[in-house]
């Protein structure tokens, strides 16, 4: 495992740890929830980290603006935008 894979790695664990965080909050609503649901399955795939991470980005994406958001969790969510941005090989 190279050094890139090794924070690749990293990243995507902080990156569940905070979607994990927001599946557990009862403030956001439903539609977010299996959108982030769907990011998280997308990061475990078998394909390169970046694949992984476009297709988490796009589903995150997708919520990123719903009217519904709290505020805290928007925040979150452009947080982990930025945190999937940064995979890339």
């Amino acid at each position: 495992m190279t050094k890139d894979e090794k924070q690749f790695d990293e990243t995507i664990a902080q990156v569940k740890q905070q979607i994990d965080m927001l599946l557990g909050d009862n403030s956001v609503p439903r539609n977010v929830k299996g959108a982030l649901e769907e990011a998280k399955k997308a990061l475990d795939g078998k394909v390169s980290y970046a694949e992984r991470a476009s297709g988490a980005t796009y589903k995150i994406d997708e919520v990123s603006n719903d009217i519904n958001l709290p505020p805290y969790a928007r925040t979150v969510i452009w947080n982990l935008l930025s945190l999937l941005e940064s995979i890339k090989e």
